[in-house]
């Protein structure tokens, strides 16, 4: 049976390389590994493993869901940003015991890194990538993708107070680079 590295790594590339502690060197209660490929030859994907070993409950149906986070960022951006934001969600994530859905936005709670001024993470489904990429069938379970896409103070409002599809819409209209730290907030319609 396949596993969730070689799973992701049929989408992402090999992975190339993986931590495994936290900023104190302590040790975290999953990875988070640094694969070859991104969305496109510019980006760099990277993704929690092991989040899934524990069941989450999805708030909405109070159904058990595993998932792993994946975030894909330009090359450029330093690794620790995607660590660092993998790392946090990832705890909050365990500590809350509920699963991210699509539509759900996290923060916003300042700038996500020193040359940005996007503050949230918007969880959706890895629309960059093939279908098959959003969902593993394990041997524990079918296991969730869940992307966090980096937007905007204005963007995340827009999500909670006219909905994820609305957002969705724009995103679809506009096609900002989603993958792009330094990209403008979208403009958002009445």
């Amino acid at each position: 049976m396949t596993s969730m590295v070689e799973h992701a790594e049929r989408f992402l590339g090999p992975v190339q390389r993986g931590w495994s502690t936290d900023p104190d060197g302590g040790s975290m209660p999953f990875q988070i590994v640094e694969y070859e490929h991104g969305s496109d030859p510019e980006s760099v994907a990277y993704s929690t493993l092991g989040l899934s070993r524990a069941g989450l409950v999805s708030p909405t149906s109070g159904r058990e869901i595993r998932q792993e986070l994946l975030m894909v960022l330009r090359r450029s951006v330093p690794a620790d940003v995607a660590l660092s934001l993998l790392w946090q969600v990832g705890l909050t994530v365990l500590e809350s015991g509920e699963a991210l859905l699509r539509g759900h936005v996290v923060g916003p709670a300042g700038r996500l890194a020193p040359e940005t001024d996007l503050t949230a993470l918007y969880v959706t489904t890895p629309v960059y990538f093939p279908d098959e990429l959003a969902w593993f069938a394990g041997a524990d379970g079918d296991v969730a993708v869940a992307w966090l896409v980096p937007i905007g103070t204005e963007e995340a409002q827009l999500v909670l107070e006219r909905g994820w599809d609305r957002f969705e819409d724009l995103v679809e209209e506009q096609d900002p680079d989603l993958v792009d730290l330094q990209r403008p907030s979208m403009r958002l319609a009445p």
